[in-house]
């Protein structure tokens, strides 16, 4: 399966902040809902919602704290391991030697990272 067909949409953002909370009452202030909130690795991550679009935060190791401080995009996909195999095959630049794994959502989920041509990091995930 060809990885334009394997992707239905964009899923979430994912935004590094030194502050979930103080992220989290600005972004209820615009009308997000906080529909997801786990522990992370340095603290809480917390998803919200807007209508269809889903922003991630998280406290990662060291918060950039400038314009355009976006971490990552992630696009939803129906078969991981299918996006996996494609990626691999098309030689993208991985940033994860393997699928990894996540307790988040009420199934958990499954992603892998690679490298766009700008240093971007795109996620692939689905939610199992």
């Amino acid at each position: 399966m060809k990885l334009a067909e394997n992707i239905t949409g964009i899923q979430h953002i994912g935004i590094p902040t030194a502050s979930v909370e103080e992220s989290v009452h600005f972004y209820e202030d615009l009308g997000f809902v906080e529909v997801l909130r786990e522990k992370g690795l340095r603290g809480p991550v917390v998803f919200m919602q807007l209508k269809s679009l889903v922003i991630e935060f998280y406290v990662p190791e060291a918060c950039a704290g400038r314009a355009g401080a976006v971490d990552h995009f992630a696009l939803d996909v129906q078969d991981i391991e299918a996006a996996f195999a494609e990626a691999k095959k098309n030689g993208y630049h991985l940033l994860d030697a393997e699928i990894v794994s996540r307790p988040f959502w009420e199934n958990g989920m499954r992603f892998f990272n690679i490298e766009g041509p700008n240093a971007e990091k795109i996620e692939f995930s689905q939610k199992l």
